[in-house]
């Protein structure tokens, strides 16, 4: 089962590189092209491939790992899903240019961190997701945890708790077998509109939680 990574900041890095370190290949792609991810790759080995995005989006689980406000004009006019997985590990924020107004706006809690909540209304965001990529087998996932602790699943002596949630049985089978080969402690959250937005930053829950199985 062959895995692609869509985005390569500081989300999608991390999770290629908790891939490298226990030799799980994947295909990592950005909207730049592969060119620029020569340095990333040659720093991860070679279990970690940089493609294109369509190369990337054609692997039998997908990892979308892309800010929120980029996400729509990515993913549309890939080809079809044909019931893939795709790992949902978006959130709904904007991360905030160091001159922003909102990082000085006293009616955005999160200014202090450079973020800011993207208004939803009613939905949350894994509903949004899924609508994207019509054919797909959803499942949320790595989007709880600051990005940078990814690579390092081993903690306090014990495992880092990844949870993951989504509506196809199967699908979260192989995503479970994912996080564990990857070296988390996978925790099922139940459904996608249920798990979902127990994840879902910055408000979610169990959002920024660090946890440990020990």
């Amino acid at each position: 089962m062959n895995i692609g990574i869509i985005g390569s900041g500081a989300l999608g890095s991390n999770i290629a590189r908790a891939f490298a370190a226990k030799g799980i290949s994947a295909t990592i792609a950005n909207k730049s092209g592969p060119a620029s991810l020569a340095t990333l790759t040659a720093e991860l080995g070679p279990t970690i491939a940089a493609g294109t995005i369509e190369q990337a989006a054609g692997a039998d689980i997908v990892v979308v790992a892309v800010p929120w406000e980029a996400l729509e004009t990515l993913v549309k006019g890939l080809p079809a899903w044909n019931n893939r997985i795709v790992i949902d590990a978006t959130n709904p924020v904007l991360f905030l240019a160091p001159d922003s107004p909102d990082r000085n706006d006293p009616g955005n809690p999160l200014a202090a961190y450079g973020i800011k909540a993207i208004d939803l209304g009613d939905q949350y965001a894994s509903a949004i997701f899924s609508k994207l990529v019509p054919g797909a087998r959803v499942v949320k996932a790595f989007n709880h945890v600051d990005a940078n602790v990814l690579p390092q699943p081993q903690v306090a002596g014990g495992q880092r708790t990844m949870f993951y949630a989504g509506d196809d049985a199967a699908a979260k089978a192989d995503v479970r077998k994912l996080l564990e080969a990857a070296g988390y402690f996978a925790v099922d959250l139940g459904a996608l509109d249920v798990g979902g937005p127990l994840m879902q930053l910055p408000f979610g829950a169990l959002a920024m939680s660090n946890f440990a199985k020990v």
